[in-house]
């Protein structure tokens, strides 16, 4: 399936992008797109920008970056004649304190449709079925987690708060955890990329172990604070940390629903409720699950894989 854009809608595209003193750069896959804003002369806020009802994938000061499929964030498909179209509106909420006006922005992929390909007549690729609503989002944030971080640069040795969060628009209350993290110097991630692991065996904070790295106490079950060490992998380069956020349900914690971290003379203990540390026990060997049903048999949307970057990590000063 050969993806292109729809000759129309770029003009617009580059009409608004001039506008606004930005460039917006689209990335159409059979299943899926990537939509890049990068912030010109504007003083956007780039956390306000959101594709149909997701939040940004990653963003840093000057860039908001999606990367979404296409039975999310309330794409709207059309089938006309030999094409096949998925349209969606990027749109900017200016706030109280922004000097930029809000605006809407056209997002247009168009492939040629498959000679066989027909729309099943009860299709249901752009609704979550069963579980409402659910918007994944981590960002870089500033150093006591009340905004977006200024700066993409972070010293050897300093602290880089990374905020991870869910809405819950018509769902019962989740617990955001993050499964797996870990860091890499491309944005995409291949067999053979060196990684430098952050968050591995469901929840298990590992980087903890040689470091000052831990999990911020809670605000909201739907939200969760890292402050992350900087690390000397990547130092010098850019540096992607790649992530597989989960929601779950929140009296639903178990060997491999959890967010643990390893505290010096104390061991591993559980961030949502210390009593029960001994659910962190197997961070350092093997966490496995006695359920006998995955994340993935409950519904569809409860966890999304995402990018955090570029950042960079120098040398002490």
């Amino acid at each position: 399936m050969m993806a292109f854009f729809w000759q129309q809608a770029v003009v617009w595209s580059l009409a608004v992008a001039m506008l606004v003193n930005a460039d917006m750069k689209l990335d159409c896959r059979p299943d899926a797109v990537t939509v890049v804003w990068t912030k010109g002369k504007s003083q956007a806020d780039t956390s306000l920008f959101r594709l149909g009802s997701c939040f940004p994938t990653s963003f840093s000061a000057t860039e908001a970056v999606f990367r979404v499929d296409f039975n999310d964030c309330s794409f709207r498909r059309l089938v006309t004649g030999d094409y096949l179209m998925y349209t969606n509106d990027l749109t900017y909420g200016s706030s109280s304190d922004s000097q930029s006006l809000a605006f809407t922005h056209p997002v247009v992929c168009a492939f040629e449709r498959p000679k066989d390909w027909y729309p099943m007549i009860y299709d249901p690729v752009f609704s979550t079925h069963g579980v409402g609503h659910l918007v994944f989002h981590i960002g870089l944030m500033n150093d006591d987690f009340s905004g977006p971080a200024e700066s993409t640069t972070f010293a050897l040795g300093s602290f880089i708060p990374i905020m991870a969060s869910v809405s819950q628009e018509t769902h019962q209350p989740l617990l955001l955890l993050l499964e797996e993290c870990v860091a890499a110097t491309t944005r995409e991630l291949q067999p053979d990329s060196p990684v430098y692991p952050i968050i591995a065996n469901k929840g298990c904070l590992v980087d903890s172990r040689m470091s000052g790295s831990k999990f911020e106490p809670r605000q909201k079950s739907s939200e969760l604070h890292l402050s992350l060490q900087a690390f000397r992998f990547g130092l010098g380069e850019e540096v992607f940390i790649h992530c597989k956020l989960v929601a779950w349900d929140t009296d639903g914690l178990d060997s491999t629903k959890k967010a643990c971290h390893y505290v010096k003379d104390h061991g591993w203990e559980l961030l949502d409720n210390y009593a029960y540390s001994t659910l962190c026990d197997c961070c350092d060997s093997d966490c496995k699950s006695r359920r006998t049903r995955s994340i993935q048999s409950v519904s569809h949307g409860v966890a999304q894989k995402a990018v955090l970057g570029p950042l960079t990590i120098t040398e002490t000063p």
